[in-house]
């Protein structure tokens, strides 16, 4: 009773959450995270593409794993196609943030298009732990205009600094982007099949980097989802085998009891 009553009161005063709380929550992601937009620019120049190219690649991709991905493949010697299909499969998992922000957020039809380019880790991450739709819809408008306009602005300027920084890689600037959503991602591994799929995701790249082109790993690495899930489909299955046969055979008006002695 007093759990169920403590609980009340907690959804009570998240419902009361005022907007300058969102403001302030999603203002502190948004700040945080587009700042590392300077590691991406000076990354990215340093494997070669041009600042007009990486500027682009912030305004129209703004996803910064897929971004990251990219230029690694390419400074690591990989080819254009290959590069690309890596940033695309780690992209694809927008799309199904888009189907759960969708429901939660019920934009107007003329500006869904818009807020998809804003569908990414930061502001999921935020709308999801809002209470309610007003405060969902603050929370990933602030992080996403915060986020864009940030991580657009410091791709440039890594990009204009990167020849003064000299090797990105010596200041240890390329390892920014991975550190950035490994960290948003670990919270989000709760579950026992979560981290299984993480773990062997890393041990598949991981692994095969010494043998196969740059990017193909990224490739490779995305089949530890269904490989997962198939070994844990299989194992629950076994569960539900094991205990059919401990409750015995069942016969029309229940289990059959062993027959006595006569």
């Amino acid at each position: 009773m007093a759990q169920q009553t403590a609980r009340a009161d907690m959804t009570a005063d998240d419902a009361d959450k005022p907007d300058r709380a969102v403001v302030r929550d999603a203002l502190g992601v948004g700040v945080a995270v587009g700042l590392s937009g300077f590691a991406f620019g000076a990354t990215s120049a340093g494997s070669g593409l041009g600042l007009l190219q990486t500027c682009v690649l912030s305004l129209l991709v703004f996803t910064g794993a897929s971004q990251f991905a990219l230029v690694g493949a390419l400074a690591a010697g990989g080819s254009p196609f290959t590069a690309a299909a890596g940033a695309f499969f780690l992209g694809v998992r927008n799309a199904f943030y888009g189907l759960r922000l969708s429901h939660l957020l019920a934009l107007p039809r003329a500006v869904r298009p818009l807020a998809a380019q804003w569908v990414i880790d930061e502001t999921t991450a935020v709308t999801l732990a809002q209470p309610t739709r007003r405060a969902r819809r603050i929370g990933f408008t602030v992080t996403g205009l915060t986020l864009y306009v940030l991580w657009n602005l410091t791709t440039l300027l890594g990009a204009l600094g990167a020849k003064a920084i000299g090797d990105t890689r010596a200041w240890g600037l390329d390892a920014a982007g991975p550190a950035v959503f490994l960290a948003l991602l670990a919270p989000m591994l709760k579950t026992a099949t979560e981290r299984a799929v993480a773990g062997l995701a890393i041990l598949l790249g991981l692994g095969l980097l010494p043998v196969l082109p740059a990017g193909v790993p990224v490739l490779v690495a995305a089949l530890a989802a269904p490989i997962a899930l198939v070994a844990e489909g299989r194992r629950m299955g076994r569960g539900r085998r094991a205990a059919g046969a401990a409750e015995g055979p069942r016969g029309a008006d229940g289990p059959t009891k062993p027959k006595e002695d006569r």
